[in-house]
């Protein structure tokens, strides 16, 4: 990570939650950070006219929106910068940001609406898991134990190239930390998988051969990280719950779906679950 971590806020009651991440994150990678406050930029009410009165306001809003990021930031180390964003919407000017400063993260926090240590995505994030440049994390609302204290970083896999890409963006943060890296991948019980197969004996057969080709992956998977520790577990049950319930990590990073362009966040029919519902930080990293 060679990029500064992007935190976007807007004094909102999920805003200290980013900060906290995004501290983390910028911490431990030896990251810059910079705090993003996005405003409206001018729009014409006529030919050559503008509100000046309504941009001024949202200006100063901006103002105290930083001033209160300074604050909740106070103690922390390492480069800091806050800036004033003006654009058409929040997602637009941090995607813009990002890509000016080669962003090695965006972070954000759940939308007002969120349940107590639990995401929500919301509008802005939806638009940047939409197409960012860059990994784009969300914090829960009320982190229920600051970042890091579990020392163990969390990554939903499977062997494609995508899940390969959220291992090695993983690594690189377990690296820099000294945490232990965990593998997780889900696989359903019993006939969930087999709707159209008969008989238990044939079912537990397949069942088993599955898991073994799982249990293979993982540990390939694991043995191929060069300087962390790497554990790795097969978990039964629905692949949602059982990720979005995972507690023994400080944050879970998942790949983007299969098919879209490269180099860009796109939500799967997991992680566009995970981002309403799990209760650590989740990363969500571009396809490769």
């Amino acid at each position: 990570m060679t990029g500064p971590v992007i935190v976007g806020v807007d004094g909102g009651p999920t805003s200290p939650d980013a900060l906290e991440l995004s501290r983390w994150f910028a911490e431990a990678t030896a990251a810059p950070l910079i705090v993003a406050v996005v405003h409206p930029a001018p729009a014409a009410l006529g030919s050559g006219r503008v509100d000046a009165e309504w941009v001024a306001d949202r200006h100063r809003a901006a103002e105290r929106v930083l001033e209160g990021a300074r604050k909740d930031l106070e103690g922390a180390t390492g480069d800091i910068e806050y800036r004033m964003v003006a654009s058409s919407s929040s997602s637009h000017g941090l995607h813009d940001l990002a890509e000016q400063t080669g962003a090695s993260m965006i972070v954000i926090g759940s939308g007002r609406q969120a349940a107590k240590e639990r995401l929500l995505a919301g509008s802005t994030a939806e638009r940047l898991l939409a197409g960012s440049v860059c990994p784009v994390a969300i914090a829960p609302a009320g982190l229920p134990i600051p970042p890091g204290a579990r020392r163990t970083i969390g990554v939903a896999y499977v062997d494609t190239p995508d899940g390969r890409a959220a291992l090695t963006a993983a690594a690189e943060v377990a690296r820099r930390t000294g945490a232990t890296l965990r593998l997780y991948t889900v696989v359903a019980e019993g006939d969930a998988s087999l709707p159209f197969l008969i008989g238990d004996d044939v079912e537990r057969a397949f069942l088993d051969t599955a898991r073994e080709t799982y249990e293979l992956s993982l540990r390939k998977a694991a043995e191929s990280v060069p300087g962390v520790t790497a554990e790795w577990q097969v978990i039964a049950g629905n692949v949602v719950d059982a990720l979005a319930d995972l507690t023994e990590v400080d944050v879970l990073y998942c790949g983007s779906r299969g098919y879209g362009p490269t180099r860009r966040v796109l939500l799967g029919g997991v992680s566009t679950r995970l981002v309403r519902r799990a209760c650590r930080p989740l990363v969500v990293v571009p396809r490769s």
